[in-house]
């Protein structure tokens, strides 16, 4: 347990460093200033967009933007807004890219609503729970720092790590932006991404 800590504690120390000011070398910019959209493929009907120098969704049954590249360990630094109602997330390491779920991938997710508390905003759904009180997204700009590397895998919402996690079952694979309906099928509130980064190790 206290080796599993270490190796938590390092991850976070490291990606934080890393991420925390402006990103440098070796970091590649997938959305900024609102641009990007061409950086990824769309599967679903959301209607993502460029405005106001952001990327944003607000419409639709749901939906990814699942980059074209394929990732095994990398960082990712990201700035997102959410609405209170809003069901988004990244999904990490996707096996099936036209069909990207939580049963296929590691879904950090943004969903302050989640009926399950311990898997919203923070955990990695059905893989690292996230612990009392839940850390909620919704109107505000947030920062999700994210370390994968092999088995490993750390979050940070605003510089706080959430959810750590060994789990070596999903092992490369692209990784993917979701818009989504809210909670009880409610429409689900706008995601606004301001950067996304990724380096890869």
């Amino acid at each position: 347990m206290k080796r599993l800590f270490a190796l938590f504690a390092f991850a976070a120390a490291l990606f934080i460093t890393g991420c925390a000011h402006t990103p440098s070398a070796g970091w590649v910019a997938l959305i900024e200033d609102g641009k990007g959209l061409e950086n990824f493929d769309r599967i679903g009907d959301a209607n993502w967009r460029a405005e106001g120098g952001l990327v944003v969704a607000d419409k639709g049954k749901g939906g990814h933007l699942v980059t074209k590249q394929t990732y095994k360990d990398f960082q990712i630094y990201a700035e997102f807004w959410a609405d209170h109602t809003t069901n988004s997330g990244l999904f990490l390491r996707a096996q099936n890219p036209k069909q990207i779920g939580a049963n296929n991938s590691y879904e950090v997710n943004i969903f302050d609503q989640r009926p399950g508390q311990e898997y919203s905003t923070g955990g990695i759904v059905d893989f690292a729970r996230v612990s009392q009180p839940y850390p909620k997204a919704g109107g505000k700009w947030n920062t999700y720092e994210i370390f994968v590397k092999g088995s490993e895998v750390t979050v940070a919402l605003n510089g706080v790590v959430t959810s750590s996690m060994n789990n070596s079952q999903f092992k490369e694979g692209p990784f993917s932006l979701q818009y989504s309906t809210g909670a009880n099928g409610i429409p689900g509130g706008a995601i606004k991404w301001r950067k996304v980064m990724v380096r890869p190790l």
